[in-house]
């Protein structure tokens, strides 16, 4: 996501925070973390490819919040999110807006978004579209 938003945008600042879900603990960690200086004067599109619980986003908007970021500066990017994910970090950060493509409903025990990116394909060219889910079914439909 990054390549292609530097693609049209020439001039834009980038700064990175790297969070990666602990397998053990299924709990958000930060990696690293590098932004650009007085980042509290921008707007800043915060890009995940894809969100599940929205853990890891809820973690990197609170790290923009504490550089000073106002909420409503923040916008988050995502390919893809989960239903909860969204609920997640709507609720958390009403003043973040949230930009998605699509939203899937559920997610499995391992916390993967299903159906997920790993249909890419049949999404890009709508082909095979996954089966609908209802509320009524199990977290893993």
């Amino acid at each position: 996501m990054e390549q292609a938003l530097t693609a049209v945008c020439k001039d834009i600042r980038l700064g990175k925070i790297l969070i990666q879900t602990n397998h053990d603990t299924g709990e958000p960690e930060l990696h690293y973390l590098r932004l650009p200086k007085e980042i509290s004067e921008d707007y800043v599109i915060l890009m995940d490819s894809t969100v599940s619980t929205g853990a890891a986003a809820m973690m990197a908007v609170r790290v923009l919040l504490d550089h000073d970021v106002p909420e409503e500066r923040i916008f988050l990017l995502s390919l893809l999110m989960a239903e909860m994910g969204v609920h997640s970090v709507a609720y958390a950060f009403p003043r973040v807006r949230i930009i998605t493509t699509a939203v899937d409903k559920r997610i499995n025990e391992e916390f993967h978004i299903i159906p997920g990116i790993g249909n890419f394909g049949d999404r890009y060219f709508g082909t095979d579209a996954p089966p609908a889910c209802t509320d009524s079914e199990a977290m893993d439909c």
